[in-house]
């Protein structure tokens, strides 16, 4: 039986995607090429690795035995790349950085510093939601990921950052202002929104929570960068909804009432000891931030 690493990424791409087609988006495969593999991949382990339904695929139990194997093979294959490239000093070797729309101005300093002082690696920063993080983080596409801890976890190995509550950022002088807490309903049938671009993960979790009220954030203007929509709220263009921290003093962060807005955040990393020397100082540096602590 032999497989090489084309396989077996293939094989873990498969089963976090639920397809054939999805696995070979994320190694680049045309389909044909990918269900060649997957077929010879069975054929050479005498088993059927995958139940096929009319949805896509789910591995059999032999599959989920060989699905243990292939991740850490790939894991491994990662941590050996960094950790031969640092060594060189040659070719940069690249550390996938997983953030949330939160995440991303608290680990933007650290990954400058890291940068510096580590020439042969350079760092992939990947806005993504929560959810997605926890996928590709188990699935070895990321190295270490910043995002909400109200999200599971899985197996990750995690790092409490501090709470990190979403506010609505307001005027001074705006109806909410003086108020102690808003719900997300009140805001969505009473203001417009100023807020990030379609897509971005920030974005993604608003909507998540929109549609079970049966409504839809009503923005007036989006922008790539938190700084942008703090100036659009300031110039009375509308409110917005953020972490609380990027709430300047000029104007008011009003706390949302709604449990989902009430969240910690996290740098989370399959294992930390494992996960080679590169990784494992740029989680350390992040870590630093607050005063962090390992959870369960």
């Amino acid at each position: 039986m032999s497989f090489d690493l084309l396989d077996l990424r293939l094989l873990v791409g498969v089963v976090d995607r639920g397809s054939i087609t999805g696995g070979a988006e994320l190694v680049h495969l045309s389909l044909a090429s990918a269900s060649g593999r997957v077929a010879a991949m069975e054929a050479a382990a005498g088993v059927p690795l995958f139940d096929r339904h009319r949805r896509g695929v789910t591995p059999t139990r032999q599959g989920e035995r060989l699905l243990a194997h292939a991740r850490d093979v790939v894991e491994r294959h990662e941590r050996l790349r960094l950790e031969l490239a640092e060594l060189a000093g040659g070719h940069a070797a690249t550390v996938t950085v997983l953030v949330n729309t939160a995440g991303v101005s608290l680990v933007t300093g650290h990954v400058v510093d890291f940068l510096v002082e580590h020439a042969g690696i350079d760092v992939n920063l990947v806005q993504q939601p929560s959810r997605r993080i926890v996928a590709d983080l188990a699935a070895g596409r990321g190295d270490l990921g910043v995002l909400a801890g109200s999200v599971d976890l899985g197996r990750l190995e995690r790092y409490s950052l501090g709470p990190d509550p979403l506010v609505v950022a307001v005027r001074p002088d705006h109806r909410l202002a003086g108020r102690g807490g808003v719900a997300f309903a009140e805001v969505l049938d009473g203001d417009v929104l100023v807020g990030h671009v379609e897509g971005s993960p920030l974005e993604e979790l608003l909507r998540s929570h929109a549609v079970p009220l049966g409504s839809h954030p009503r923005h007036r203007a989006r922008f790539p960068d938190a700084g942008s929509v703090l100036r659009a709220v300031a110039a009375g263009v509308g409110v917005a909804i953020l972490p609380a921290r990027e709430v300047g003093e000029s104007l008011v962060g009003v706390p949302l009432e709604d449990g989902w807005a009430h969240r910690d955040l996290v740098v989370a990393v399959r294992n930390r000891a494992e996960a080679g020397t590169p990784v494992a100082d740029l989680v350390d540096r992040i870590r630093g931030t607050l005063p962090g602590r390992m959870l369960p």
